[in-house]
C-alpha cells in the first residue's frame, strides 16, 4: 500500500464518518427501477480517485453464505409471475453488493479508533438533525396531531401520533438505521460525546412509537444486562433510569404526554392487529404453502397482495417473506447465513471486548420479524465494520493490510 495513501486516510479520517451519515440519507435517492442513493454516488467516488489502492480479502464464511442466499433468491425471479419486480430487485441486490465490497475495502482501511469515531460522529449527526426536522415539522403542523398521514420535514401523523421520521421516511425504518448508533453508544458512553449521543439516539427512538422497534431495543437492552457482570450491570440499569427520566423531561418541556401516547399505542396492538401485519403474515404462509419449495418470486409478495387484496404491501417479516418468495431451501440458506455470522462472533470471542458487535444484530433481527428489509444498507454497513474488527485482535490491529503491534 502506498504510504500516500496511508497518510490520506489517517488525515481524512472524517470521510468514513461522511460516508456512514450519507448511508442515512436513504430517502433522498434517484429513482432508475430501483434506488440509487447518496452513499452510492460517494463509494463511487472513492473508487475512481483510489482505485489502484483497492483490495479485496478473503470473504468470511457469513459472507459466502449471504452472497450464495441472494444468488439463488435472483434465481427464483426466473420463475415469478411478475418478472418486472423480480429484475428490480435483481438489479438492487448487484449494486448494493457491489457497493458493499467498495465500502468494505474502505472500511478495512481504518483503525478501531478511526471507525469508532466516525461511528460517533455520524451518529451524532444523524440524530441532531433529526430531532431538528422533527421539532421544525411539529411546529410547522402548530402541534395539531388529528391528521392521518400527513408528514412535514421530520415528522409524520399516524393515527394521532407525531411520530419521528428524521431523515427517512418511515418511523419503524428509522430505528433500524438508529440500531448500529444507538447500541454503540450505549457499550462505549465513558466520554461526555458519547453520553450525548446515547441521550439522542434513545429520545429519537422513543419519539418514532414504533412497537416492533422499541420493543426489539428494550429485549436486546435486557440481554446486554443480564451478560454484563458485577458493577457493569449495576451502572446499566442506573443509567438507564437517569437517561429514560431526562428523555421524559425534554418531552414534557415539548408539550408531549410522551408516556400517555406509549400507552395508547400499546393499548391500540390489541386493536389494528399491529398495523395489519397479522393478516399480511398469513397471506405470506398462505403464499408459502402453495410454493413451498420454489416460492412465488423474488420481490413478488407485494404484487400478490395487489392483486388478491387491492394493497401493495410488503410482508413486514423479512423471514416470512423470503420464505413465501424463494421456498423453504431459499430460506435454509438465509438462516444458513445467520447460523454463521453468529457462530464466527461467538467462537472469536470477539463479543467480550466489542460487545456492541453482538447487540446489533440480534436488534436488527428482532426487528426484522415486523420490517421487510430482504436487501438494507445498513446491514451490509454493520458486515463491513464487522470485518475491519475480525481482522483484531486485542494485542494486534492491522491497518492498510500491515500488521502493528499494539493496537
Amino acid at each position: 500500500m502506498k504510504a500516500n495513501d496511508t497518510n490520506y486516510i489517517n488525515t481524512h479520517s472524517s470521510m468514513l464518518a461522511l460516508f456512514l451519515f450519507g448511508v442515512t440519507l436513504s430517502k433522498y435517492n434517484v429513482q432508475v427501477g430501483f434506488s440509487l442513493k447518496p452513499y452510492m454516488f460517494f463509494l463511487f467516488v472513492v473508487l475512481v480517485l483510489h482505485f489502484t489502492s483497492f483490495y479485496f480479502t478473503r470473504l468470511y464464511g457469513y459472507e459466502v453464505a449471504l452472497l450464495v442466499f441472494y444468488f439463488f433468491y435472483s434465481l427464483s425471479g426466473a420463475f415469478s409471475l411478475y418478472q418486472y419486480a423480480s429484475i428490480r430487485i435483481i438489479l438492487g441486490i448487484v449494486l448494493i453488493i457491489l457497493c458493499y465490497f467498495i465500502m468494505r475495502s474502505l472500511i478495512y482501511r481504518y483503525t478501531r479508533d478511526q471507525i469508532e469515531a466516525a461511528i460517533a460522529y455520524a451518529g451524532i449527526w444523524f440524530n441532531v438533525i433529526s430531532l431538528a426536522l422533527y421539532i421544525w415539522g411539529i411546529k410547522r403542523l402548530d402541534f395539531q396531531f388529528n391528521q392521518h398521514e400527513i408528514s412535514a420535514y421530520g415528522v409524520l401523523v399516524d393515527r394521532g401520533y407525531p411520530r419521528l421520521i428524521g431523515l427517512l421516511d418511515d418511523p419503524n425504518i428509522y430505528i433500524f438505521y438508529n440500531t448500529i448508533f444507538l447500541f454503540y453508544f450505549l457499550c462505549n458512553h465513558r466520554s461526555i460525546k458519547n453520553k450525548c449521543g446515547l441521550v439522542l439516539s434513545v429520545m429519537t427512538c422513543i419519539l418514532t412509537f414504533s412497537r416492533g422497534g422499541l420493543f426489539a431495543l428494550i429485549l436486546v437492552f435486557i440481554i446486554y444486562v443480564v451478560i454484563s457482570k458485577g458493577i457493569r450491570r449495576l451502572q446499566l440499569i442506573l443509567q438507564s433510569i437517569c437517561l429514560l427520566i431526562v428523555a421524559y423531561i425534554v418531552a414534557i418541556s415539548m408539550k408531549f404526554d410522551i408516556l400517555n401516547m406509549l400507552n395508547q399505542r400499546l393499548e391500540d396492538f390489541q386493536r389494528d392487529g399491529g398495523s395489519g401485519r397479522f393478516d399480511l403474515w398469513n397471506r405470506g404462509f398462505t403464499y408459502f404453502l402453495q410454493h413451498p419449495f420454489k416460492g412465488i418470486g423474488a420481490f413478488n409478495f407485494s404484487e400478490y397482495n395487489l392483486f388478491f387484496y387491492g394493497e401493495k404491501l410488503y410482508a413486514h417479516n423479512t423471514f416470512i417473506e423470503i420464505l413465501a418468495e424463494s421456498g423453504i431451501f431459499i430460506f435454509c440458506l438465509y438462516l444458513l447465513f445467520l447460523f454463521f455470522l453468529m457462530w464466527e462472533l461467538l467462537t472469536s470471542k470477539l463479543y467480550k471486548e466489542v460487545p456492541y458487535l453482538l447487540l446489533i444484530p440480534i436488534a436488527f433481527f428482532l426487528q426484522m420479524m415486523s420490517l421487510s428489509l430482504v436487501v438494507n444498507e445498513m446491514i451490509f454497513v454493520y458486515l463491513a465494520i464487522l470485518c475491519s474488527y475480525m481482522k483484531t485482535t486485542k494485542t494486534k490491529e492491522w491497518v492498510y493490510g500491515k500488521r502493528v503491534e499494539g493496537s
